[in-house]
């Protein structure tokens, strides 16, 4: 009990402010459907350090995706300030991953030429950017697959394709929308591990969205809880765990103090009933 106790999982009042945001939401709002149509969002707001993982968690419904695809620049705020870099995002920025729950894969190409559609799309060509295609997909798994066709993957293998296609052009962000969530159990365990060893790696900024506790304890450095819609920021969490993660830690008392702390944040909310 004494590791337990020395653990604060405290929320970051009133508002979590890096030394140095990459990214910036004051006060974002987001409406569908006029003014008096869905509202989604309401008065979020949040600052994002560069090489920070932030997970954005809570129930169907509540705005994070809405909120993912607006960092993204796919959407617009209906009010409020979205900055990167201290610059209003008025479209998808530079320097921008993105990774689906539909891993989106051309069945038409290879493996590694799916790999490479953002360097053909971004006017790179492929020459330049085949040994990092290579290099990715040797760091999950995938060298021997390049050749392969989709059709003959895995669903796990499938999203780790998509996973280094969204890596290609070495992101400053990655923005994830529920990657792994119709995987099953253990392939989405190894995709947490896989994932959690590329961002070691590569630093980059990742927005994550997901449904998952233990998945959002597991990957992140923060953890933003939205309340139901229209979504607020109900709590902020700092993840003090150790840089280097691996399965075993979901069963450390530290780990467990979190995920119950968020499970009691959503019985508070009504939103878990015993």
């Amino acid at each position: 009990m004494a590791a337990l106790d020395r653990l604060a999982v405290q929320p970051v009042a009133p508002r979590v402010v890096p030394e140095r945001a990459m990214i910036s939401a004051s006060g974002v709002q987001k409406r569908f459907g006029g003014p008096k149509g869905l509202l989604a969002l309401e008065d979020v707001s949040l600052d994002i350090a560069e090489g920070e993982f932030v997970s954005l968690l809570g129930p169907s419904g509540c705005g994070k995706s809405t909120f993912l695809r607006c960092l993204a620049g796919l959407e617009k705020p209906t009010a409020g300030k979205l900055l990167l870099d201290d610059k209003p995002i008025d479209g998808p920025p530079e320097k921008l991953g993105i990774a689906f729950q539909r891993d989106a894969l051309l069945d038409w190409f290879s493996v590694l030429e799916n790999v490479l559609l953002p360097a053909d799309f971004g006017g790179y060509g492929r020459k330049a950017y085949e040994p990092r295609a290579r290099e990715l997909l040797a760091m999950v798994g995938l060298k021997d697959f390049a050749d392969v066709y989709p059709s003959a993957l895995s669903g796990g293998m499938r999203q780790r394709a998509a996973i280094c296609r969204s890596l290609l052009l070495e992101p400053r962000l990655l923005l994830m929308d529920e990657p792994f969530g119709a995987l099953d159990a253990l392939t989405r365990d190894q995709l947490n591990v896989d994932l959690h060893h590329l961002w070691q790696r590569q630093r980059m900024t990742v927005g994550f969205v997901t449904h998952s506790i233990s998945e959002a304890v597991f990957l992140s450095t923060r953890i933003v809880v939205f309340s139901a819609r229209p979504g607020k920021v109900a709590e902020d969490i700092r993840v003090d765990l150790p840089d280097d993660r691996k399965l075993a830690l979901r069963d450390t008392p530290d780990f467990i103090r979190y995920t119950h702390h968020i499970r009691g944040l959503f019985e508070k909310m009504g939103l878990i009933h015993d």
